[in-house]
């Protein structure tokens, strides 16, 4: 086969299926293994191909049960079985999906082979674990809700035999994931894991990029990139700097800087079914913030239903570079659907022209100008914390949305003042944060807490009970 690109770290086996650091994965035998990885590397797919390997031969004892992050990955999981499955040339029978716990509604994807054994892959609910005996693949382990508590439940399945393998990128330092790598680097490996690490650069040096090359369409782009290139490439598309480094080069965010942990985020995201097309289809009341911006900053319409004591996120719009009057065109519809209950706006620097004008439109009950100060700030931001350690916040599963959310620090000046801070990056200044911050205190605030104060005839304030502004 003719090999193209312009990578410059060729294998030493460039016919070789796996690269070194997935080779050395799928080798290592040990009870207890862990992978600190970069995203999109392989790593998921080369951990298929071992557990075929292994359910496949004659004599195993153990079926292998796989939690995958959610239903898509499942059974993305078992389509690389197959595949594999063909590759090794065994027989293998794919059952479809299976109820495996009828009182608690648990399903996987099952992969049956000759031998009489099964590979079942399932998303991420701890409890399909508890009670199954056999190897254990914990995959996407740190973006799972609970961590620890998967852990708890998964690891007593091997004690009868088979092996626990643990595949993960970072979710921030307090994540029990980093607890578990440090505990092997600091703390002696007291559960005698096995740690294996490969970040962007060392899967470049390694090859990766090579094979890359060699799959990609002969129009793509990075066929005429080199290592450093693509590591350019892959750095200036991440969302920030701190999501780069925690997606491709192992090292988690700072919890103790951050606001908003990534697990506590991570709890409440959720990847499909939560945005609605047309609000009309919402049975509960609908909850809007708008945090506006122009030029460097983005205006973000973020729309929230409240179902039980639930705020469930409905719509999240980001408009860039967009005249007042077509940011207008997208906002206005919203607020004009009757179950809009209360919208809280920006109304701070150029925010007050939006902020008046929506009031004349729909009234000063339905719509609140709210003008940022320290004080106001650090009263909007608790309570999304608050409705997130209490789950009773969902928002979308988008990088983009978590970037913004854990860009937002908490600082204490030398007089003893707190300030909320972000930093600006290419795509906002926490944008979306203030707008999610805006619509959960929309929702939180009854109306007689407002008192609304006339300025300018054509301008108005919120002003928290209790606030001298």
């Amino acid at each position: 086969m003719k090999r193209r690109g312009c990578a410059k770290n060729i294998p030493a086996n460039p016919d070789a299926l796996f690269l070194p650091y997935q080779a050395r994965w799928i080798a290592d035998n040990s009870r207890l293994k862990l992978m600190e990885k970069a995203r999109q590397i392989g790593l998921s797919w080369t951990t298929a191909y071992a557990v075929d390997e292994r359910t496949a031969m004659q004599g195993c004892r153990h079926d292998q049960w796989i939690s995958s992050r959610d239903e898509i990955q499942a059974r993305l999981f078992i389509e690389d079985c197959k595949l594999f499955a063909s590759v090794l040339q065994v027989a293998a029978k794919d059952l479809g999906e299976q109820v495996i716990d009828e009182e608690r509604k648990i399903s996987a994807y099952v992969l049956h082979f000759a031998n009489g054994r099964r590979i079942h892959s399932m998303s991420s609910n701890p409890d399909a674990q508890a009670g199954k005996r056999g190897g254990r693949v914990l995959d996407e382990f740190a973006l799972h809700p609970d961590p620890r508590k998967l852990w708890a439940i998964a690891y007593p399945g091997i004690t009868w035999g088979g092996n626990m393998e643990i595949i993960s990128t970072h979710r921030g330092s307090s994540n029990f994931f980093n607890g578990l790598i440090r505990e092997i680097r600091e703390r002696g490996n007291p559960k005698g894991i096995s740690l294996h690490t490969c970040t962007l650069q060392q899967a470049l040096d390694q090859g990766f990029l090579f094979k890359l090359q060699q799959a990609l369409p002969a129009d793509d782009p990075r066929i005429g990139m080199d290592e450093a290139e693509y590591y350019d490439v892959v750095r200036s598309g991440c969302a920030d700097e701190e999501s780069f480094l925690q997606e491709y080069m192992c090292c988690p965010g700072d919890d103790d800087v951050a606001f908003l942990s990534y697990d506590l985020i991570a709890a409440c995201e959720s990847a499909s079914g939560w945005e609605l097309d047309d609000l009309r289809d919402t049975k509960g009341p609908l909850y809007v913030g708008v945090d506006i911006g122009r030029k460097k900053d983005l205006t973000v319409i973020w729309v929230l239903e409240l179902l039980g004591d639930t705020l469930h996120t409905r719509k999240v719009e980001c408009l860039k570079n967009m005249p007042k009057g077509d940011q207008e065109k997208v906002l206005w519809p919203i607020l004009e659907h009757l179950t809009v209950a209360r919208c809280c706006m920006d109304a701070t620097g150029l925010g007050i022209g939006w902020a008046d004008d929506a009031q004349t439109k729909f009234g000063t009950y339905r719509v609140e100008g709210v003008t940022f100060t320290p004080r106001v700030k650090e009263e909007l931001a608790y309570p999304v914390r608050g409705r997130m350690e209490d789950r009773t916040l969902r928002i979308p599963f988008d990088p983009k949305i978590r970037a913004d959310l854990r860009s937002v620090t908490k600082q204490t000046t030398a007089a003893g003042n707190i300030r909320f801070t972000a930093e600006r990056t290419r795509d906002g200044h926490a944008d979306r944060f203030w707008a999610l911050a805006l619509a959960v205190h929309a929702a939180a605030v009854p109306a007689a807490n407002f008192a609304i104060t006339l300025g300018t005839p054509r301008r108005s304030q919120m002003i928290l009970r209790g606030y001298d502004q």
